[in-house]
């Protein structure tokens, strides 16, 4: 039997969200996965599933409902939109299909009707699955706390891709990335987000830096009051404009999980978790790990990334990973003097140091999430780790079990 079509349920009003959901749950062929009351809620659920369909119920005033329906076609093109209402006029059903609905469902359910539905939905997922538009991988670093060297990361892994990449750099109270590529940008995101309806390429292209050749940065806003217009849908559409324009897109995580966090979190195919080896660190990764959990990320999603690594830590790095449940999949070594000097002349170490050990460990991270090798590759991850791993027996195991709870 064919996988069942996944729905999300977009309802203001709690009994037709009911009746729908229960009218599509009562067959074989479509499953509800989730349920929203809004429409910022909606546009979040959609992103997040990526379902086959989504069914809006159609206030009184649609004006919104209109708005969400553009949207999720622009930026979600592959989820069909199935708009829903007790008044099925012509002039609303019309104005439903001019806001990018496929089908109109008149309430309350008529059995009949929904079958039909969910024949075109599956209709069109099959249209979909052979035409779909190629999309960008988004890859966001994500700190486990403040310190963990995640803009550092972000920023050399957008050089290290060897492909057409956008940076962002989400850290909108404190802009980061322009001192890393040592730009001094005319514009950041905010103004982006205050032309989101006019966009085209050529507007898009002056809001970005070039950093390097296929390297484009979106610059935070200088001044941290102009991020306060900035909503979690705006990013959500930022983020799917700019996938839609480049091979990867690297996001520079925060480390507070808000709504403008979990807006990007939800657009991102690898969520990379840095952290560095001590207790503290660890304790926050776990706990972001929880949180990513009930977000519903997959697993699979998440790589850990340790970051100045070096062989005097007196945390295990077995402890570690039995803490967080994961095995780590790279390991940054640490070399300050570089890494300050790469900060302090504005110019990212993968493009000025190739043969160092970090460089070799950030260009093996690149092409772990998707990216292409831009030079000969140092081997496998043995190469770089067994003298990593030349540790001495006798150092003393540090268990994350009997830490304290307060520092």
């Amino acid at each position: 039997m064919a996988r069942p079509l996944n729905f999300v349920i977009l309802a203001g009003a709690p009994d037709e969200a009911r009746e729908l959901r229960e009218a599509l749950n009562s067959g074989q062929r479509a499953r509800v996965v989730a349920v929203g009351d809004s429409a910022d809620q909606g546009y979040a659920l959609v992103t997040r599933w990526r379902p086959s369909a989504v069914i809006i119920t159609l206030s009184a005033e649609p004006k919104t409902d209109w708005a969400l329906c553009r949207q999720i076609s622009a930026f979600c093109p592959e989820t069909m939109i199935i708009c829903a209402s007790r008044n099925s006029s012509p002039d609303l059903i019309l104005d439903s299909l001019r806001a990018g609905a496929r089908e109109f469902l008149r309430l309350p359910v008529i059995a009949e009707e929904l079958n039909t539905v969910v024949d075109r939905t599956a209709e069109f997922c099959a249209g979909e699955s052979k035409t779909a538009r190629k999309r960008g991988r988004v890859v966001a670093v994500f700190g486990a706390k403040g310190g963990c060297g995640c803009s550092f990361i972000a920023a050399n892994l957008a050089m290290a891709m060897g492909s057409s990449t956008a940076i962002i750099d989400l850290n909108l109270q404190a802009a980061s990335q322009d001192l890393l590529f040592g730009v001094r940008p005319r514009f950041s995101i905010s103004d982006l987000v205050e032309n989101l309806t006019r966009l085209d390429d050529q507007l898009i292209t002056r809001y970005l830096v070039e950093v390097a050749p296929r390297v484009r940065l979106l610059p935070a806003p200088p001044d941290a009051a102009a991020a306060e217009e900035i909503r979690a849908d705006h990013i959500a559409e930022v983020i799917g404009i700019l996938r839609e324009r480049h091979d990867h897109v690297v996001l520079d995580m925060p480390h507070a999980f808000d709504t403008i966090t979990i807006a990007a979190l939800d657009q991102a195919d690898e969520i990379l978790l840095a952290l560095t080896l001590d207790i503290l660190s660890a304790r926050a990764a776990q706990r972001a790990m929880v949180i990513f959990g009930r977000l519903s990320y997959p697993r699979e999603r998440v790589r850990i990334v340790l970051n100045r690594w070096n062989q005097q830590s007196d945390l295990e790095l077995k402890h570690v990973e039995k803490f967080l449940g994961e095995r780590v999949t790279s390991f940054i070594p640490e070399d300050y003097r570089a890494v300050v000097s790469s900060i302090n002349i504005g110019r990212p170490l993968v493009a000025s140091q190739s043969s160092s050990a970090i460089v070799a460990e950030l260009r093996r991270l690149a092409v772990i999430c998707g990216g292409q090798p831009t030079r000969p590759q140092p081997g496998r991850r043995g190469s770089l780790l067994n003298a990593i791993f030349r540790r001495q027996s006798a150092r003393a195991d540090v268990k994350l079990e009997t830490a304290p709870q307060k520092a």
